[in-house]
């Protein structure tokens, strides 16, 4: 039977950075402008007075220290707190696109690979820059790959969902590699003017090069199995649905971007997930002992922490479970490939692992590799 295999990954990282305490700086003052604009109706009861934010706060609440951007400057102007990305040019690359495929060059050049090689392109992302054309097609077009290409979106999943997708059409024969890319705008759809979650998101983009497990010479991962499950929730949604460059004539519609209702979702999918998990692992003959290393979805280190937990049934040893959240900070679908990237090259021919990414849906996602 036909099989697939991971054999390259690749990361762009933004050059630009912000830390807690120059996010909380921009925050504050406009915390404080805010209130000061609305005094009036503070004081008589009707408009709730912004609260100060800390750098402290931010890394109890997360586990986050800092986080890449696309853009820092519309971020830090306590008068905008938003990212400023004009508008391209209809013949020009777009910003994910960009971001794409200096990842995916990354993921070839690990593999050995052309760009021609390979057969399908797979854009997984939360928040897509456009409807249409698909930015997975246009990906193909710069890269000058064959075969095929299109966009998915299943949130944080989209990675995982992504890499089954990809294994599934190798394995029934219909192309030979594919390139999952997830580039991740998590700035532009993030409110960064709210206190609960302006910490929360990061910008960034991964590739996983997918290919047939035949012949391979180069150090990989064979995909031992995977395993998707959806659950529909309303605690974490975003209305507006793709990129949006202005705050036009949505100003007062807070659900239009990122929203969610943390405790909730704490409470929902951290079982949903450590069972998810757990039954994967079950159905392959997998004990939590016979696990190297677990790549998980970068949202929350306590949340981590707690499904780390759960499936080792014990505290995970350093380097069990890497973290990047400190340096990153959640961004969506690409972060358990993030720690799979940069956390997966001491792993012995043999070894078996998961990379598991779970969020908006809900939805979760698994999959279980052994280092070829």
């Amino acid at each position: 039977m036909r099989s697939a295999a991971i054999t390259g990954t690749g990361v762009f990282t933004p050059s630009a950075s912000i830390s807690n305490d120059e996010l909380v700086a921009a925050f504050n003052a406009h915390a404080d402008r805010f209130n000061e604009e609305h005094a009036a109706e503070i004081a008589a009861g009707t408009v709730e007075a912004k609260t100060h934010s800390s750098a402290d706060f931010i890394l109890a609440a997360s586990g986050i220290e800092r986080r890449f951007v696309m853009d820092r400057d519309g971020v830090l102007d306590p008068a905008r707190m938003f990212p400023h990305l004009p508008a391209r040019a209809d013949d020009e690359p777009s910003i994910m696109a960009e971001m794409g495929v200096n990842a995916a060059r990354q993921a070839l050049e690990q593999a050995g690979r052309e760009a021609s090689e390979v057969g399908a392109v797979l854009c997984a992302a939360s928040n897509h820059e456009r409807a249409y054309p698909a930015i997975a097609v246009e990906i193909q077009s710069l890269l000058g790959c064959g075969g095929f290409a299109f966009d998915m979106n299943v949130a944080c999943s989209s990675a995982t969902f992504g890499i089954q997708t990809a294994a599934d059409m190798i394995r029934a024969g219909s192309v030979r590699s594919v390139l999952v890319i997830n580039p991740e705008i998590c700035s532009a759809h993030l409110e960064w003017r709210d206190r609960d979650c302006h910490f929360i998101f990061g910008d960034v983009a991964t590739a996983t090069l997918i290919e047939l497990d035949e012949g391979l010479t180069r150090p990989h991962y064979k995909i031992r199995s995977t395993r998707l499950a959806t659950q529909f929730s309303n605690n974490i949604r975003n209305n507006n649905g793709f990129l949006r460059r202005t705050r036009d004539q949505m100003e007062d519609r807070r659900d239009m971007q990122f929203m969610q209702n943390g405790r909730r979702v704490f409470k929902e999918v951290l079982p949903l997930v450590s069972a998810h998990i757990a039954d994967h692992m079950a159905e392959e003959g997998i004990a939590a002992g016979d696990l190297r290393r677990l790549w998980l979805h970068q949202a929350n280190k306590t949340m981590n922490d707690y499904i780390g937990r759960k499936v080792l049934g014990r505290d995970p040893e350093p380097g069990e479970q890497p973290n990047i959240l400190q340096d990153y900070a959640n961004t969506s679908s690409a972060g358990s490939i993030i720690a799979f990237a940069k956390h997966s090259a001491d792993l012995a021919k043999g070894d078996l692992g998961l990379i598991c990414s779970f969020g908006a849906g809900y939805s979760v996602g698994s999959v279980i590799v052994e280092r070829g």
